[in-house]
């Protein structure tokens, strides 16, 4: 491989690297996308992302990761004095988790184009010939 090939090849990775950046995982972008819905705390966050369909959550885990992303300042928390028992916080997103959510919505884009082809491809190799094949239609 020449330089240049080499330059190309490595331009080539670092181009795909920076347009398709997905997030490590789907939960931080679920937990900001619900509390982009609702401020919450975090037991309602817990019961929110089960409906959505992460049922096997680990609550030490989301707290955790809740307490990251106030760190990274995508939400912020703040007590609110209950009537039925102790205080509870709730957590809200900032102007830089909505700002995290375009760039995953903008990833997940991308990766769910990816998926359809993927799909696509797949389904064609098990059923070569569609409904929609102009062969199939003069029949």
């Amino acid at each position: 491989m020449t330089t240049n090939e080499n330059d190309t090849s490595k331009k080539t990775k670092q181009e795909t690297s920076n347009n398709l950046t997905l997030p490590k995982n789907f939960l931080v972008p679920f937990l900001l996308l619900s509390l982009k819905q609702w401020n919450m705390h975090g037991y309602k966050l817990m019961q929110v992302l089960f409906d959505l369909g992460f049922t096997t959550l680990d609550s030490s885990n989301v707290y955790r990761i809740l307490r990251q992303l106030e760190k990274e300042s995508y939400i912020k928390s703040s007590w609110e004095n209950g009537l039925d028992g102790p205080a509870k916080r709730i957590y809200s997103i900032t102007d830089a988790g909505e700002e995290y959510l375009k760039t995953c919505h903008s990833s997940f884009t991308q990766y769910n184009q990816m998926l359809q082809t993927f799909f696509s491809i797949y389904t064609n190799s098990f059923f070569p010939f569609s409904s929609s094949d102009e062969s199939f239609k003069n029949d």
